[in-house]
Formats: C-alpha cells, sequence, structure tokens
C-alpha cells in the first residue's frame, strides 16, 4: 500500500513537472518552416537568411515549404491544426494578419496565431524615378498640393503596407495622392520603372535593388537605414510615420510554452549573428526583435493602429 502511494506520488510529480522540460534537447530535428507564399519573395529571402545562421547555433536545419493562397489566410487558417510539437512553424506577416480577418471571414482570427517571434521588417519607402523633377519630400507635397489627385503612386496591392503608408502620408501631410494598386511588388516597380506612375510607395528592398535607377524620398523608421544613409527619415521631415512590412515566425496555439520560449530563444540569437544582420540589411530590411515578453505590448498597439486605419479606409467588414 506504502508503495503504491509512493508510486502514485513519484507519477504525479513527473506528470506535473513534464511541462517544464518539452524543450529539454529541442530542436533535436529538422524544423519544417512553413512559408505562406510563393518562392522568391521577402519572406521566402529571410528565411533562407536564417536557415545557415539556426543550423549553426542549433545543430539543426530549417526545412523551408510553401502553402500559398489567399495571401496567406490558406496557410495561417490551418496553423492551429497542425502538429504542435515545436516542429512545425510558419511565418507570419503584418499588417496582413490584422487586415485580412478585419476585411471579411478567412478563417482565422488576429488572435488565433500565435507569433512567437518577430524578426525584421521592411521599411516602407517612398520612390520616385531618377529623373523625377521631384527632388526631396518637399517637392513632393508641394507637387500633390498644387494639384490633388494627380499624382500617382503605385503599390504592391490594395489594404498592403504600402497602401496604409500612402493613406498615413497624406493624412499627415494634408494632401490627396492617387494609390494605384498592383499584382505585388515587382509589378509596381514595373510601373516605376517605366513611368507609369509619378512615384511609389514601395520599401527600402526596393531602393537596394533598384539602385540608381530611383531616387528614395524618405524611408518610415526610427532612424535612417544602414545602407541609405542619404535617405532621410519621415521623422526627420517632421512627420511620424514609421512602419513597413513585418515578418516573424508563428506555432500552433497548443505549443508548449517553454518550446515557444526556446525557438523565440533560438531566433533572437540568429538575429544577433553579425553576418546574417549584414546579409539582411544589405538586402533592405530592418532588424526587429520582438519576442514573448514584448509580444502582448506589441500586438495591441499594432492591432490598434491598424484597426483605426481600416476603420478610415473602409474596409472593415460589416
Amino acid at each position: 500500500m506504502a508503495y503504491r502511494f509512493r508510486t502514485t506520488l513519484i507519477t504525479v510529480a513527473v506528470a506535473l513537472a513534464a511541462p517544464l522540460t518539452f524543450a529539454a534537447g529541442y530542436p533535436d530535428k529538422t524544423i519544417n518552416y512553413i512559408i505562406p507564399y510563393g518562392p522568391g519573395g521577402e519572406s521566402d529571402i529571410s528565411a533562407r537568411l536564417q536557415e545557415s545562421v539556426f543550423k549553426k547555433l542549433t545543430g539543426q536545419g530549417l526545412a523551408i515549404q510553401y502553402k500559398a493562397g489567399a495571401g496567406g489566410a490558406a496557410a495561417w487558417s490551418q496553423l492551429n491544426g497542425m502538429t504542435a510539437d515545436g516542429y512545425t512553424v510558419m511565418g507570419t506577416n503584418l499588417p496582413h494578419i490584422v487586415l485580412q480577418p478585419l476585411e471579411k471571414d478567412v478563417g482565422y482570427k488576429t488572435d488565433d496565431l500565435t507569433t512567437v517571434f518577430w524578426f525584421h521588417f521592411t521599411p516602407d519607402a517612398l520612390l520616385v524615378p531618377a529623373d523625377s523633377p521631384i527632388k526631396n519630400l518637399k517637392d513632393y507635397i508641394q507637387a500633390a498640393k498644387k494639384s490633388p489627385g494627380a499624382t500617382t503612386l503605385s503599390g504592391s496591392g490594395t489594404n498592403s503596407a504600402n497602401h496604409l503608408a500612402q493613406r498615413q502620408f497624406d493624412k499627415m501631410a494634408g494632401i490627396k495622392t492617387t494609390y494605384i494598386p498592383f499584382g505585388g511588388t515587382g509589378a509596381s516597380n514595373t510601373a516605376l520603372l517605366g513611368k507609369q506612375v509619378s512615384g511609389s510607395w514601395g520599401y527600402t528592398s526596393v531602393q537596394m535593388s533598384l539602385g540608381n535607377q530611383v531616387r528614395c524620398l524618405a524611408v518610415a523608421m526610427e532612424q535612417r537605414h544602414p545602407q541609405l544613409p542619404d535617405c532621410p527619415t519621415f521623422k526627420e521631415e517632421g512627420f511620424n510615420l514609421v512602419g513597413g512590412a513585418y515578418r516573424g515566425v508563428a506555432v500552433p496555439k497548443s505549443t508548449p510554452v517553454d518550446i515557444q520560449n526556446k525557438l523565440a530563444a533560438d531566433l533572437a540569437k540568429v538575429n544577433a549573428d553579425p553576418e546574417f544582420i549584414r546579409k539582411m540589411e544589405e538586402s533592405g530590411f530592418a532588424m526587429l526583435n520582438v519576442g514573448p515578453a514584448q509580444m502582448g505590448a506589441f500586438m495591441t498597439e499594432v492591432k490598434g493602429r491598424y484597426g483605426a486605419l481600416a476603420k478610415e479606409m473602409g474596409i472593415v467588414k460589416k
């Protein structure tokens, strides 16, 4: 009887301790890393840069897979039904995961997604052709005020980070411009280079790839991008505009918390790797470190900000 009682106590103790030890040895095999888009985009580029560093630091690889569809919603709506053991992770994006559920039923709610780490963002950048008469942000504002609506801007899509930036800046500067959405950054760039538009709401990565074919008027960052020292921030010009397309990594909601924390810690180590930082910045990305301790406050702020913009833009579902 005493033996059975002692055995029961040991069993209970092990059961209670088990949730605290799930992360022991994690990761000890390859992690499946699902990108909710097709190959070749910025989510794919950054994941591939992460993969080599993650393997160097942990000894385990990231098997990058693609599950494109519905602007990412096809994958995000299935995430919580996937195996929740830390070996299936998925890229997440802002403002997408906030705006999509506000606009219509996409099979998930923002709070359904458990992002454990936001690791970078692609800052919005206001660009014009290199030979444009618009030389700086002051010229841009003057041109827009002189002929309201005549200044046309390409962007990567409707309700994208680019579109939000255009709406925000128009309001801040007291101007009216015309935003023309295209089917992705590539098509938007083609319109810009072909001078089908006056300029473009693109990203710092666009300026990096197009080089001296375009002129950067301002970037939506707290400080100038290290690879674009000649392009001022909107803040320097008197406008509190900071934002872009944010990227992170999420797990199924029932993934043990200590595994979530371990994954976040490993991703933070990747983000601190000097060679990784160099390659990311050379591609136009801006580093970001939002882990579990900051996640609640960060998501509360972005949901409030994007939610307010969604109402202004009329994209909130009835």
